[in-house]
């Protein structure tokens, strides 16, 4: 059984506080709802739990079955048993997703032999195209093309604790039952359950996935906490009551640091293109 353990953890970025003593526990086989209103910090918090840079942490510990997320790079967060589902999936032109799978198992110390049916079953499980499994990773896909994308990652990657950050936006009816079933099964796997924090505004994601705990986030820090009855309520009634006209955009925070991880725009590649097969576009 595995166990994420976020304890009193503030960070921020260009010295501005986002996260202000944020602690939570995710067990294996326990599906955590993060809610609350934009501009409150979710994704700071996904984006400081799983190593993206730009983010200052200043106090308090993220760890995972023992082992300080913090002092570690974020791939080796990943290979620790950490999963982000983004919520705008980076494209990676010239790499198929069956590819990075591969070399993803391969750095996983798995046998690659065998991830390449295992790739396809999850795409046929989940419906993702098998044409895509050899396109460039999100390369001109639509947005409930990406989620089953990153939902076959989680399939065949299978790590213990998943954060899912708004999975939901952009997919239809059919793509949402599709990818929060196979998450919930996840969840209720025999040999290796999988823990979840799934960060969403709306109620419609616990349709299929069964939240065990709801969490309002707001003002950096958990409000409250309580059932899948809260998400009822919090449809209901909003979240007036936990916010504060003072507090920062997460928007206008991210404006202060360059993202490397963001999507990559026409200059952006006009630029890699004027400075060769070894150019840093992030420079």
């Amino acid at each position: 059984m595995s166990e994420l353990v976020v304890t009193d953890l503030h960070a921020g970025v260009a010295g501005r506080k986002i996260l202000k003593g944020v602690s939570l526990t995710v067990r294996s086989g326990e599906v955590h709802a993060v809610m609350g209103p934009n501009g409150s910090g979710k994704s700071t918090l996904s984006h400081v739990i799983t190593g993206k840079p730009g983010y200052e942490v200043t106090s308090g510990s993220v760890t995972l079955d023992g082992v300080d997320l913090l002092s570690l790079p974020a791939w080796e967060r990943a290979r620790a048993g950490l999963f982000l589902a983004m919520q705008y999936p980076t494209a990676v032109p010239g790499v198929s997703l069956e590819a990075m799978l591969t070399a993803s198992a391969v750095a996983g110390d798995r046998d690659s032999d065998s991830i390449r049916a295992e790739i396809h079953a999850e795409a046929k499980r989940i419906g993702l195209a098998e044409a895509l499994i050899s396109r460039p990773l999100n390369v001109d896909l639509s947005g409930g093309e990406k989620k089953r994308n990153e939902t076959v990652q989680l399939g065949v990657l299978r790590p213990r604790i998943a954060i899912l950050d708004e999975i939901d936006s952009g997919l239809d009816v059919d793509a949402m039952k599709a990818v929060t079933s196979r998450i919930e099964e996840a969840t209720n796997d025999e040999e290796a359950p999988l823990g979840v924090l799934a960060i969403t505004h709306y109620k419609r994601l616990f349709e299929e996935l069964k939240p065990d705990h709801v969490h309002v986030f707001a003002q950096g820090v958990i409000q409250t906490s309580g059932g899948a009855e809260l998400a009822e309520e919090l449809e209901r009634t909003g979240y007036g009551e936990w916010t504060s006209d003072e507090e920062p955009e997460e928007s206008d925070v991210a404006e202060a640091f360059h993202d490397p991880f963001g999507e990559a725009t026409f200059a952006d590649h006009l630029k890699l293109h004027e400075s060769g097969p070894t150019g840093n576009i992030f420079e």
